[in-house]
């Protein structure tokens, strides 16, 4: 019985040390780093590999490299000229220092999020209208550098932040239709307006190009005669020779 239990205490104690030796052995992926805090102190950030830590003093925290897509959520913001809108966005962003996204904030996802989101809040609130539909490319550089430089001491490098949607109330949707219909209004009535400019300064050159060879205009009146003549016309017109009444006139002086 002696015997039995010494060696069921052997077979533990052989259990507890290759517990303790497994969990000295860490194993990190390509795109991954350990991040190791020894009696609650930073060590560094190793890998990627097999590597051994000392158990139950030293504890490591996985850090994701890749880069991550972190979707804000929508927002309801009053741009400068107080018009309501609903904006969400998208940010890309990786970790280009374990150590940092550890110890300097407590969860960087979340504070990227929250940070984000303020972000996107004030820049829609500075902009308008027109720049939040038309100069919307501006507008995500701005974010993108305002959101890196503020999660740059957690490690984190934001490369992108891109404006997905943007909802209008559907009074402003019709007042934009309303708008842009007017505005081809205008431009219709500016192209009619130089179309008969410019077919009255061709109108005026050519009378004055008659007016020194009077045998156009007879010319020109023989070809109106043959454009609007048809077939089936039971009126025939004649031109009447201008020569007939300078004739008349030399006869009466």
């Amino acid at each position: 019985m002696e015997f039995d239990f010494m060696q069921l205490a052997s077979i533990f104690v052989v259990l507890i040390i290759l517990m303790i030796l497994s969990s000295a052995i860490k194993i990190v992926k390509e795109f991954e780093r350990g991040v190791i805090l020894r009696l609650g102190r930073l060590k560094g950030a190793k890998g990627p590999g097999i590597f051994f830590i000392i158990p139950m003093i030293d504890r490591m925290y996985k850090v994701d490299l890749r880069t991550r897509v972190l979707d804000v959520p929508v927002q309801e913001v009053m741009t400068r000229d107080n018009v309501p809108a609903r904006v969400n966005a998208v940010v890309y962003l990786r970790v280009m220092d374990a150590s940092k996204s550890i110890v300097q904030v407590q969860n960087f996802i979340e504070a990227t999020s929250q940070i984000s989101q303020t972000t996107l809040r004030s820049i829609i609130g500075q902009a308008h209208l027109d720049e939040l539909l038309s100069e919307r490319d501006k507008l995500n550089r701005d974010l993108q550098k305002i959101i890196d430089e503020a999660t740059d001491p957690w490690g984190i490098k934001v490369s992108a932040v891109e404006i997905k949607d943007v909802e209008l109330p559907s009074t402003m949707k019709r007042a934009m239709a309303a708008q842009a219909e007017a505005e081809r209004d205008r431009r219709a009535k500016i192209i009619n307006a130089q179309g008969e400019l410019q077919a009255a300064e061709k109108l005026t050159e050519a009378a004055k190009l008659m007016a020194t060879e009077p045998m156009t205009i007879q010319l020109r009146m023989l070809q109106t005669i043959s454009e609007v003549s048809t077939e089936n016309a039971s009126t025939i017109i004649l031109p009447f020779p201008i020569e007939f009444l300078k004739m008349f006139e030399l006869k009466k002086k």
